[in-house]
Formats: structure tokens, C-alpha cells, sequence
């Protein structure tokens, strides 16, 4: 057979790639199209056919197959026994090249191995001899995947290639670097991005009759104390009606110009990442700590709403302008905490009206059907060499909060605009949206039968029920754990194109406008705001050919932006997520035999997670370890009970607990219990 199958290569009847033969198509009988899954979870083909119109196919059944959403096809329609429907069956997948992966270097007796770290790739990669570029057994090295196109295929064998040895598996710095490759970071700038970051810092300011002059008004930024790019200004006004809240945004939009290079990469990236004391940034320090950033006493360009309110603090009107403004003040949110708990200091009257108008505006938010999760953030303070000193869980403050309430209102007043624009002139205008979809009813099945057990109930369809819940639980031991699980039982908030509003928030029309100098898709509602300011000062039917040419090409390039800027966003919080278990770990290993107070988080049928409640860090009981009985997880009633004694666990339990390992390199920590 083998012989037959070399000799139908020679001759060009079939092709090989890896293990596969595949017989030659026709080139006018192969089409490329997308995979996409549509509301029942099932897989198909979008494509444009002949009549330049979008069509959809079922794909043929190959159980081999690993099919990914997004991901770009050659494929041949095949036609099923009744000839009267079709389907698409997959010929090849886009030429993955250089796929790149970190792991560990291991060898058996006869060949080298890298077991991964990547979350998509999960197969341990072979690694020839002339490959491993001498790499020793237990570093952490960066491989290539010399056959990326048998990723599709579950019963295919990968193969690799060693292009860098990052050190030892399990040290802190080495497992931080590892994690900036995993998740495709980096912190470096192509000479071309560069280029034009020169240019665009040499750009003179605007600052004609087209921009609002607010420099000489009291305005300022608050931000946390280690903030190095400030986005956002506030000011506020008193006025015989009511109030007037400023949020001046920067506008990054006069510096990075569409379709450039230096615009190419910040869409390439999405957002900045924050990996504790290290940021990869969306733009070039010098555009995002310096010539956007609304730097203290230095002229700053700005997208600014100015936000009419009653004495009431119900919105009356919104006005959107350009403009330049002037800085007064860098505050932290603990100084201004300061001074409105003191009443002295900077800006007192300013900032104590601030905070009031904020507790109204979050009333009126929650009232309307807002739901506030109070979830608790880490702190991680570091020596100068970089090290993890102490973690603590961050303070919620009243400052904190008084900007959150200001930048969901801006949010929300800015959406309503464009939303309004549309309706005023009949048509349906592009836009990003900040969705947030109904919650998993199946989850919140499990979570209402879940609270059971503490003596809650709420109605999953009922969304007063599910507030009226967060409220009961306030500063019970069980708090923690219905908040986190409620949390889970949501859907991601996400970019589209479509808007079908924000559940969590309880608004019909949300975006997010506020920070350009870290995401990408506040950067473009700025871009698109210029033409809509531009449509709501003329007539439809007065409007530029030009204006028109971009909406349209708004409509055609957004649902790609919105679905690559939720991707990297979700990417960018698994990042920063893994930044933090790695100094968790870091931290902890140098307190093994440590005893600390915890919260029994989750219960698997192998053990108890218990998270240590002044730190946030979770680790693991295993119920081998708990000597006094044998331990079973009674998944239906949620608790572990003990099979001599009856002695039970349930989520929720406080625990004392050791630290008997922290482990870098396999990421786990465990506990027992005294």
C-alpha cells in the first residue's frame, strides 16, 4: 500500500501532509470560508458563494477533526444522498505557522518531550535529538511546532522545536517570562511603531476654535497611587438647576491615526495588560505615560461629555465636545478619601460635592436594576528587587467608587447619544457596544439549589430575587462563596456590534468610551464619535459622501474588532490572573508551616479548596490528609462528610489551615487542616 500511495505522489494524483493523503481538488471546485458555531453549539462554514451573498453549511462528520471557532478553512461542498441540501467537507486548515508554546523540558529513554503550558495545546510535543538545542531535563524552554496543521487532528502526534531556554522550571523570574509567551506578550515595539510614535509626539497640539478651551477650569484626575497613564479627568459645577459632571476623556484618537502602523499594532494587542508591576502596554510608554496621559498642570487634549443633572442627580442633558484642559491636580484615591473624610485639603468643596452626587447616582443606578458585586481584589506590595513582600486584600473605597459611578454615567450617556442619533434619523449607525448577556439559567439552577443549604432562595427568572440574595448574605460566612459562584453563573461582558444591552449593569444602551490609552475599542468609539458629532449637528441627507463611505466601512470592519478585542481581553485577564497566583505562590513558599484562618471554597470529590481569607489565595485540603476519618463529597446535598464519624464539610465552613507546599512549577498549593 505504501508503495501504491508514493506512487500516486509521483505521479500528483494525492498529496501527503504529516500522516494524511489527500486526493488533488480542482482549484474552481475548492472555497475558503470560517468557522462558526451557531446557538445550538453546532459547527459551520460561513462563506460568500457565487451570488456574493453569506451562506452557511453543515460540515461533514469526521471525528478527527478539532475544529475552532474563527478559525479559516479550504473546503469542497459535497452534496448529500438527496441531492437537495449540501455540506462542506474540509480539505485543509490555514497554515498555522509558527506556533510557538512554552513548557517543560522532560526525556524518556529514547526521545526528548515538552509538556506544554498553553491552554489550547495540550498534547506533549516530541522533540528530535538535532531539535533540543541543549536543553537540559527541568528547564522551561519556548518550542516551535513543526506541524502546527496536525493541531486539528486529535490522533495526530506533534513535533518540535526548541528556540529558547528560559532557565529552570520553578523559578519565579523564569516563570513569569514564561507566562509573557504563553500568553503572546510583549512589552517591545517594532522600529515602525516607533517611528511614527516620534511623529506623533513631534505633532504640534490642536488647539483651534474647533476645540472647547477648558484650561482654565478646575478639573483633576484620581487614580490608584502606582497609576502611571491617566485617562480620565472630572470636573463639576454647580449651577441653579443642579449640577454640570465633566469626565474628560483623552483623546489618543488625534495621535493615532487609522490604518497606521502605530494603529496596527494597538489593535494587533487590544488592551494593556497589567501584570502587577509590570504593564505591557497597548501603545508606547512615551504616547501612554506621557503625550495622551492627563499629566498635572500640562495642556491635554480631550474628548469631554459635560453631563446636566437635576438636583435630584437624574440626567437632564448631555453635552459632547472636543477640547483642551489643564490638569490641576494628580490625586490618589487615599488622598481624596482623606479629604472628604477630613473635609481639608485640595479641592475640598469640589470633591465633597463629588461624592455626594456619586451616592445618588449609585442609588438611582441599583434602583433601576443594577447589580453591584462587591467582589474582593488583592494587594501585592513588592521589595525593590522585585520580590513579593505582603499581600493584603485592596480597600474599597468611597473614592474608588465616586469614579466608577462618573464613568458608567459618561459610558451611558455616550451610547445614548448614538443610540438616539439612529432613531432621530431612521437608520441603524455602527457602534461598538458593552454587552453582557442573560445569565446560564442551568448555573443559576445550580447555584438557587446550592444556597439551599444556608437557608436562601431566590427565583433564577427574578432578577430583584438574585440583588435581594447579595443583600442577605452581607457579612456571612458564606458570603464570599455565593458571590464568587453567583459571579461564575453570569456571562461574560464582551464587545459587539449588536446591542442587546448590560444585564449586570441594568442598562439598555452601554459602551465603553473611557479609557482609549489602554483599549482598543474605547480608541474607536472616539474615532466614530468625530463623524456622529459631525451627523448631529447636519442632516442625514446633507451628509459628505465621505462621511457616508466611513460608516459604511464601520459597519463592515466592527464585528472583527469587537470579536478580536473580547478575545484579547480574555486573554489579558487569564494573564493577570496567572501574574498573581505566581507571586501568591512565590509569597507562600517562603511561609511553609505558616498557619492561617480559611474559607472552604469548593469541594471536589478528591478534597476541600480552602482560600486563605486576609491573603486570597486558594489552595488545596486533600481529604487523604485528614486524618481523623475518610471523607466522601456528596455531590447531590454539596458537602463532604466524614463515612465513621459523620462529620461534614460544606462551602462556606471557616477552617484553620497549614501550608505544607507551594509548588511554581506545577502551580498548585496545599493545605491541612489543625
Amino acid at each position: 500500500m505504501r508503495n501504491a500511495l508514493n506512487e500516486l505522489i509521483r505521479e500528483k494524483k494525492i498529496t501527503k501532509t504529516g500522516k494524511h493523503y489527500s486526493i488533488y481538488i480542482n482549484e474552481t471546485d475548492k472555497f475558503t470560508g470560517e468557522i462558526i458555531r451557531d446557538s445550538d453549539k453546532n459547527y459551520l462554514v460561513k462563506y460568500i458563494n457565487e451570488n456574493n451573498t453569506v451562506e452557511y453549511l453543515d460540515i461533514t462528520r469526521n471525528s478527527s477533526l478539532k475544529l475552532t471557532e474563527g478559525e479559516k478553512v479550504d473546503f469542497q461542498i459535497v452534496y448529500r444522498k438527496n441531492k437537495k441540501s449540501k455540506e462542506a467537507k474540509i480539505l485543509s486548515f490555514d497554515k498555522k505557522n509558527n506556533i510557538i508554546v512554552t513548557g517543560k523540558f522532560l526525556k524518556s529513554k529514547l526521545f526528548g518531550y515538552v509538556v506544554p503550558d498553553s491552554r489550547i495545546v495540550k498534547k506533549d510535543i516530541y522533540v528530535s535529538q538535532k531539535n533540543q538545542n541543549g536543553a537540559d531535563v527541568g528547564d522551561k524552554v519556548v518550542c516551535e511546532i513543526l506541524n502546527p496543521d496536525e493541531l486539528n487532528y486529535s490522533t495526530s502526534e506533534l513535533e518540535g522545536k526548541i528556540i529558547e531556554i528560559l532557565g529552570r522550571a520553578g523559578d519565579a523570574n523564569v516563570e513569569f517570562n514564561s507566562l509573557l509567551r504563553k500568553f503572546d506578550l510583549t512589552k517591545e515595539f517594532s522600529l515602525g511603531v516607533n517611528k511614527e510614535t516620534t511623529f506623533a509626539f513631534d505633532e504640534k497640539m490642536n488647539t483651534s476654535n474647533e476645540r472647547l478651551d477648558f484650561r482654565e477650569e478646575i478639573c483633576f484626575t484620581i487614580d490608584p497611587d502606582d497609576a502611571k497613564d491617566f485617562d480620565d479627568a472630572v470636573s463639576i459645577k454647580k449651577i441653579s438647576k443642579g449640577y454640570v459632571l465633566g469626565v474628560h476623556i483623552s483623546d489618543v484618537s488625534n495621535y493615532v491615526r487609522e490604518n497606521t502602523e502605530l494603529d496596527k499594532e494597538a489593535f494587533i494587542r487590544g488592551t494593556s495588560v497589567y501584570l502587577l508591576n509590570n504593564v505591557v502596554p497597548m501603545l508606547p510608554e512615551i504616547l501612554s505615560t506621557d503625550v495622551c496621559s492627563l499629566r498635572q498642570l500640562k495642556d491635554r487634549l480631550t474628548f469631554s461629555i459635560f453631563i446636566e443633572m437635576d438636583k435630584n442627580c437624574k440626567v437632564v442633558s448631555y453635552n459632547i465636545v472636543r477640547a483642551v484642559i489643564n490638569s490641576k491636580r494628580r490625586f490618589t484615591y487615599e488622598e481624596v478619601q482623606k479629604i472628604i473624610d477630613s473635609k481639608k485639603g485640595d479641592f475640598k468643596k469640589e470633591l465633597i460635592l463629588m461624592n455626594k452626587i456619586a451616592k445618588e447616582l449609585n442609588k438611582i443606578r441599583l434602583n433601576s436594576g443594577s447589580i453591584d458585586f462587591d467582589s474582593p481584589e488583592v494587594k501585592l506590595e513588592f521589595d525593590v528587587d522585585g520580590s513579593i513582600k505582603n499581600i493584603f486584600v485592596k480597600e474599597r473605597l468611597d473614592s474608588m467608587r465616586m469614579i466608577e459611578e462618573f464613568m458608567l454615567l459618561a459610558n451611558k450617556c455616550i451610547t445614548e447619544f448614538v443610540v438616539n442619533l439612529s432613531k432621530r434619523d431612521k437608520t441603524n449607525y455602527p457602534f461598538i457596544y458593552r454587552v453582557h448577556d442573560l445569565p446560564d439559567e442551568e448555573k443559576l439552577n445550580d447555584l438557587s439549589e446550592f444556597v439551599m443549604q444556608f437557608g436562601y432562595k431566590f427565583d433564577i427568572k427574578n432578577k430583584k430575587t438574585i440583588k435581594g440574595l447579595l443583600e442577605a448574605i452581607k457579612g456571612k460566612p458564606e458570603e464570599y462563596i455565593i458571590n464568587d459562584l453567583l459571579i461564575r453563573s453570569m456571562a461574560k461582558a464582551i464587545y459587539s456590534e449588536k446591542n442587546i444591552g448590560h444585564y449586570g449593569l441594568g442598562f439598555d444602551d452601554y459602551t465603553h468610551f473611557t479609557s482609549p490609552i489602554r483599549r482598543y475599542p474605547d480608541l474607536m468609539v472616539h474615532r466614530m464619535l468625530t463623524y456622529y458629532l459631525e451627523i448631529g449637528n447636519s442632516r442625514s441627507d446633507d451628509l459628505k459622501l465621505s462621511t457616508l463611505n466611513k460608516i459604511q466601512n464601520f459597519k463592515k470592519i466592527l464585528p472583527d474588532i469587537c470579536k478580536h478585542c473580547s478575545t484579547r481581553e480574555q486573554n489579558a485577564v487569564a494573564a493577570e490572573r496567572e501574574s498573581i497566583k505566581i507571586k501568591q505562590i512565590e509569597y507562600l513558599s517562603r511561609h511553609i508551616g505558616d498557619e492561617y484562618n480559611g474559607i472552604v471554597s469548593g469541594i471536589v470529590r478528591y478534597g476541600l479548596f480552602v482560600e486563605i481569607m486576609e491573603l486570597l489565595i486558594e489552595g488545596m485540603v486533600r481529604f487523604r490528609d485528614i486524618e481523623d476519618d475518610y471523607y466522601e463529597f456528596n455531590e447531590k446535598k454539596h458537602y463532604a462528610v466524614g463515612l465513621r464519624k459523620g462529620k461534614t464539610f460544606r462551602a462556606g465552613d471557616r477552617v484553620k489551615i497549614k501550608v505544607i507546599s507551594a509548588d511554581l512549577e506545577t502551580k498548585k498549593i496545599d493545605f491541612i487542616l489543625l
